[in-house]
């Protein structure tokens, strides 16, 4: 009997007053003509030649298919376009569109590399290379900014932690008690210019799932904020960190290189004592009231490992919620910015919330989890991949500043911008894409595709 998967229609015999056929006999097609975008995005920013430049080609030359730069190329559109794993190749090796993002004829050029090849690739690229990846990806974010903005007065750093949950037996996964899994736990850093809203990812490391939260954190910050001081002198430079990120060390290092920073602490018996009257305060106001209540007051602090005193603010709160006891819930910050307590805890320690929205688009939206590798090293490959198609979205989503996507989050931006049915024509003189005529994000497509650099027709 002949398997009904493998047929090219889909019977609808009584959906309609007609019999309806669906099928997919449609030549050169593709589900992905918005991808073009990313193309134009990359061309902006350099991006794929600039990791491509950190690689070493070391097959024997004649056995060679797909160029390093292809193999790059092709991992990292398709993470962008939705198609996270590399077995996804078997569907889009003859897609038009995916071999036009690499420069090939859409019609008759070679089907992109197999699954077999870029498992190759991924678990062939070494510790130096994926160093210096890393920092054309960093690189990469400063050159664009710097060039976007007439001036960078202010330069906010994001550090967080987050888990990538593991299965089998792959290197350096471990049990967390935390997360409740075997994981990862990568590191993520994101830079706001001037204050805008948005948070760029400029670096993502990859790091054991046994690693504690500051594992990583100073060399890191070392690098960044060195980048930031050489690139841009005069702006002022501010580092948020969440509590799991608090150790002298950190400390000492940020008041040596003289920038801001705004870092959650625990709690612990003597901070308590010290916000124990306002706490009271709290719990009279929310008393009062019946609603949640909060207080704002500093202290100077100095832990037992820390080489001096340190201004610590501190939101002494009682939350309330229906049907349940109030809770105390004092928090800590410590800090050496001079501004009310208040408003450094409201204006600029809770603006970290909005990372939490970056996180989120890079798990669900870029699935940057699918670390599925037996080999540690290549895991991380997987999360620079991603990192680099996720800053491509970054880019799309920058030119769409004016259209209805200037917040969109990127599963967003890839459904309504990225996936259009396209018939992919190629004549003597011209590649035609012919997208449908009732898209109904027409003018707003336009609008992203001029930002970056397309001619209007």
């Amino acid at each position: 009997m002949h398997d009904p998967t493998t047929r090219q229609s889909v019977l609808f015999p009584d959906l309609f007053r007609k019999s309806l056929i669906a099928q997919f006999d449609r030549a050169h097609a593709s589900s992905d003509g918005g991808a073009i975008m990313l193309k134009a995005a990359d061309r902006r920013l350099g991006l794929i030649d600039g990791l491509a430049a950190c690689l070493e080609d070391r097959r024997e030359p004649g056995k060679v298919a797909h160029s390093l730069r292809d193999l790059l190329g092709q991992r990292i559109f398709a993470i962008a376009c939705g198609y996270p794993d590399a077995n996804d190749a078997a569907r889009l090796a003859d897609d038009p569109v995916h071999k036009l993002l690499l420069d090939r004829d859409p019609i008759g050029g070679e089907p992109l590399a197999s699954q077999p090849t870029l498992s190759r690739f991924e678990n062939g690229v070494r510790r130096g290379a994926l160093y210096r990846m890393g920092e054309v990806e960093f690189e990469r974010v400063l050159d664009r900014h710097a060039k976007r903005l007439r001036q960078v007065r202010h330069v906010t750093v994001d550090l967080d932690v987050t888990d990538d949950e593991t299965h089998g037996a792959q290197q350096l996964a471990f049990f967390n008690g935390h997360y409740g899994h075997w994981c990862y736990l990568p590191m993520l850093a994101f830079l706001t210019f001037n204050r805008e809203p948005d948070q760029y990812l400029c670096a993502a490391l990859l790091r054991p799932g046994n690693a504690p939260t500051q594992h990583g954190t100073l060399a890191l910050l070392k690098r960044i904020l060195r980048r930031l001081q050489e690139r841009f002198p005069e702006a002022r430079i501010l580092v948020q960190l969440d509590g799991g990120f608090a150790e002298p060390e950190l400390f000492e290092f940020l008041d040596e290189v003289n920038v801001d920073y705004v870092v959650a602490i625990a709690k612990n018996a003597v901070l308590e004592r010290r916000a124990a009257l306002d706490m009271i305060t709290a719990r009279c106001l929310s008393e009062q009231r019946g609603t949640t209540a909060h207080v704002y007051g500093e202290t100077r602090y100095a832990a037992r490992t820390w080489e001096r005193e340190r201004r610590v603010i501190f939101k002494a709160e009682v939350v309330r919620h229906p049907g349940r006891e109030p809770r105390d819930n004092p928090r800590f910050v410590v800090t050496n910015l001079t501004r009310s307590p208040r408003r450094l805890y409201e204006r600029i320690y809770c603006r970290r919330g909005e990372l939490e929205n970056r996180i989120k688009e890079l798990q669900l939206g870029m699935e940057i989890d699918r670390t599925s590798c037996s080999r540690f090293w290549a895991n991380q490959l997987r999360v620079l991949l991603t990192a680099a198609a996720y800053q491509l979205m970054q880019e799309v989503r920058l030119k769409a500043a004016h259209t209805a996507w200037a917040r969109a989050q990127v599963w967003t931006l890839r459904e309504q911008l990225i996936k259009l049915s396209v018939q992919v024509v190629v004549s003597a003189r011209r590649i035609v894409l012919h997208l449908p005529a009732s898209y109904p994000f027409l003018e707003a497509w336009r609008r992203v595709a001029v930002g970056l650099g397309v001619s209007p027709g």
